[in-house]
């Protein structure tokens, strides 16, 4: 039984990072959020001073809402006015200034890659390890606190892999990405290097992917997360699609299972986040879809508010046990959206009562 009771009042949030791709999405997911309302905006130098509208280039399809145009940028010290600060920061910077707001008594849920393998710091996917929040109790912050969610590629991952984790056990996976634009950033990659082109590899892409999702999966015992033990293997490619990363992943299985098994486990799936009624956790994680010329970004990367993952072209491998592609949209689940939800599920958790 849920006995967490929302709050009346919404709590204050800020956004590090304000102008750039992910600061964008958490100010477009933020607006109208029943919990959280926007109170203050950080960014580089460049921008600190100046309205909202003059120091971002808004490239959302969303209109930007009025307040928020208006809205000072200030400078990423930790001297805003709010509780709760959502880092879009780029990892040239995120690691300090998100040590030094946690420091200074705030909640920092972070987008990006500084703290995600810090020992005592949680890499959250709700639908999957929530009980590692635990391991914030051995942080050094005082009030103050660092949770952070994952590469947009690992999360649609993971998502997939849990109930494969859960019920059959895992011996390994091999994964190739097929990257949106977007999750390089604006302006991102040149035109003249994507158009008819793929490029074949992402700096750093292949290392966050092959060690996260063992954290992730890893279990929490005796104040700690040990690490789950299984092999991946990851190959990424950006390609000139805007939102949606697919991968294609083949997995070696402890049991021999059928196909049938396997797509039960996917559609049957369900966690914390649906069970607290979280606002931006999807009504199902994971979609199954029987066509074997699905998921596609065009047509599935918004699927439950761009929360769920959608899986389909499940078949026997020659070299694995079985292959099928999956699909998350890397803006929303895999970057801004993640850190809403990270931040809903500790306050239905009580973590951030202060």
């Amino acid at each position: 039984m849920n006995d967490f009771i929302s709050p009346k009042k919404k709590i204050p949030v800020g956004i590090l990072g304000a102008t750039g791709s992910v600061g964008q999405k958490f100010i477009e997911l933020l607006t109208d959020h029943p919990w959280f309302e926007i109170t203050a905006l950080a960014a580089s130098e460049r921008s600190s001073n100046r309205l909202y509208k003059d120091a971002a280039n808004w490239f959302s399809p969303t209109v930007l809402p009025d307040y928020i145009a208006k809205m000072s940028v200030q400078k990423c010290k930790p001297n805003l006015d709010c509780e709760i600060v959502f880092s879009g920061l780029d990892s040239n910077v995120a690691g300090d200034i998100e040590t030094q707001f946690a420091q200074a008594g705030y909640i920092v849920v972070s987008n990006a890659k500084n703290h995600r393998m810090d020992e005592d710091v949680p890499l959250l996917v709700p639908e999957i390890n929530s009980d590692h929040l635990q391991i914030i109790k051995k942080q050094d912050f005082g009030n103050g606190k660092i949770v952070t969610n994952p590469n947009c590629s690992t999360i649609g991952l993971v998502l997939a892999l849990k109930p494969l984790v859960d019920n059959f056990g895992i011996e390994a996976v091999n994964v190739v990405t097929l990257q949106a634009l977007s999750g390089a950033g604006y302006p991102g990659v040149a035109s003249l290097d994507i158009l008819d082109n793929v490029q074949p590899f992402i700096n750093g892409e292949e290392e966050k992917i092959e060690s996260e999702p063992l954290k992730i999966f890893g279990k929490y015992e005796e104040e700690s997360i040990k690490n789950i033990d299984f092999k991946i293997s990851a190959q990424c490619n950006r390609v000139a699609v805007t939102d949606g990363h697919l991968e294609c992943v083949s997995v070696s299985l402890k049991d021999k299972v059928s196909e049938s098994e396997i797509i039960k486990a996917w559609k049957e799936f369900s966690a914390e986040p649906q069970k607290l009624d979280l606002p931006s956790a999807p009504d199902n994680p994971i979609y199954y879809f029987k066509e074997s010329n699905y998921p596609q970004p065009k047509l599935h990367k918004n699927l439950d508010k761009g929360m769920a993952v959608s899986i389909g072209g499940l078949r026997k491998c020659n070299i694995f046990d079985y292959k099928f592609n999956i699909l998350s949209h890397n803006t929303i689940r895999g970057a801004a959206g993640g850190a809403i939800l990270n931040a809903e599920l500790m306050l239905a958790k009580g973590y951030l009562n202060k």
